[in-house]
């Protein structure tokens, strides 16, 4: 049981944050049960998952069986579930997000230095979405004109600025986009699952399941690029179950994640990978022009996929880097969303969503794993083992009680990030645990004060 006291000298309200980074009271948390699923849902349904599951095909034919690949998958889902449910209880419980929830292991400032870890993979995830809408925004007015317009940069500043609306209506007016967006994408990329079971059987079959694949280092590698493109996600997710209705256990709230990530998770990455094997192209947008030849379907699964976008990025990667730079710079909300959209085109998207890039996404996922892996084993070991889950959530915002830095979370961050160097493709898997015992020795090893 999670026990929160407030001390009477000194009130939140006084705390030197913005207001967007003050717990959120159970009263004014308006997000139900459907509208949050549908968050996962419509995050779930996103090209970066259909690109990842792409990367299973090098040259026409399959790493790994559609066995192994569902196998992966599902390990995958079950830990993002899990880890998903221990690491909303801060958020769901307080009210509080994620950078002020690292004040708790890494100090005042070395918090906000952290958070740079959860937020670049963000913007960069949000470019790389943005441009990939832009592809299918820019096919649906090439058919419309007849070929006369053909700007991708022009579609992406359109498609920047609706999200940007989007975000700055606020969390209510997300929560009714994804609401909505989520069932159509859920229907449209069913149908196309289904469209390449009923005509491409045969070629699915010697290239995807007839494989003989992996159960090696191939195998864990994709586990962990499976469980890497969710890791910044469930890393903050305090910025998402703060909003949630309150009064929900943890194992209803495990459902909310575990059922919606493994239906729209699951058929994103058979769906990338089936694409790739029938076509020979690693990217989706133009692996289905190829496949649907025609200006109807093409239209209809260009927009399938601006709404894809739209969805994945409302969730997942513009409030929590809006949050981090809230924090970093104290900037108001809407300005810190705005710049969030600029720095997204400024990381040079159209690289990400070449046709050779799948392999190089997966590399990237991967990449920041190395950090976000022991970060996630911190954060988790400072609220369950260290604290039992005791936070006196007045002195979490009183600066004049926070340590600037808490030096043993930064120096365990070190230590799992070069331990999961070494084998970058089980990154996450082993910066995880390195990390985890590494902060547990060192506190055991020299106990830092704090009062909260």
């Amino acid at each position: 049981m999670q026990t929160i006291t407030q001390e009477k000298s000194f009130s939140i309200n006084q705390a030197p944050v913005a207001d967007d980074l003050k717990p959120i009271t159970t009263d004014q948390r308006h997000v139900g049960i459907f509208a949050y699923m549908s968050m996962w849902l419509g995050d779930g349904f996103n090209i970066g998952n259909i690109t990842l599951g792409s990367s299973l095909v090098v040259a026409g034919t399959a790493t790994m069986s559609l066995l192994q690949t569902l196998v992966a998958a599902g390990i995958a889902i079950f830990i993002i579930s899990v880890i998903f449910t221990f690491n909303d209880r801060f958020g769901y419980v307080t009210g509080s997000p994620y950078v002020i929830q690292l004040r708790l292991s890494f100090g005042k400032v070395g918090a906000k230095f952290a958070s740079l870890l959860r937020g670049i993979p963000a913007i960069v995830w949000y470019g790389f979405q943005s441009w990939t809408g832009a592809l299918a925004l820019n096919q649906i007015l090439k058919i419309f004109t007849n070929a006369n317009f053909n700007n991708t940069a022009i579609c992406f500043i359109i498609l920047q600025i609706i999200q940007t609306l989007i975000a700055l209506k606020g969390f209510k007016t997300i929560k009714v986009v994804t609401s909505i967006i989520s069932v159509i994408v859920m229907l449209a990329l069913s149908s196309i699952f289904i469209l390449l079971v009923a005509q491409h059987s045969s070629v699915i079959q010697s290239k995807l399941i007839a494989v003989k694949g992996s159960w090696g280092l191939t195998f864990f590698s994709f586990i962990v690029a499976f469980l890497g493109n969710y890791t910044a996600i469930f890393e903050s997710a305090a910025d998402y179950s703060r909003e949630l209705r309150p009064n929900l256990s943890n194992k209803y709230r495990g459902l909310l994640y575990f059922v919606p990530i493994c239906f729209a998770y699951g058929i994103t990455i058979i769906t990338g990978a089936m694409l790739a094997a029938v076509t020979g192209i690693s990217s989706p947008v133009n692996a289905m022009a190829q496949i649907f030849n025609n200006n109807i379907i093409t239209m209809l699964i260009s927009v399938f996929i601006i709404l894809g976008v739209i969805t994945t990025n409302s969730v997942a990667n513009i409030m929590p880097p809006t949050y981090i730079l809230t924090s970093l710079f104290k900037l108001p909300q809407n300005l810190a969303i705005m710049l969030v959209s600029t720095l997204a085109a400024c990381s040079f998207p159209w690289l990400l969503v070449q046709n050779s890039s799948s392999a190089g996404l997966a590399i990237f996922i991967r990449s920041y794993s190395v950090f976000l892996g022991p970060m996630t084993a911190i954060i988790l070991t400072e609220y369950y083992i260290e604290r039992r889950q005791i936070v006196h959530l007045d002195s979490l915002y009183n600066d004049d009680k926070l340590e600037k830095v808490r030096w043993n979370a930064p120096i365990a961050l070190a230590i799992g990030a070069v331990f999961a160097l070494v084998q970058v493709d089980l990154s996450w898997i082993i910066g995880f645990f390195v990390g985890g015992i590494a902060y547990l020795i060192l506190n055991h090893i020299h106990k830092e004060k704090y009062v909260l």
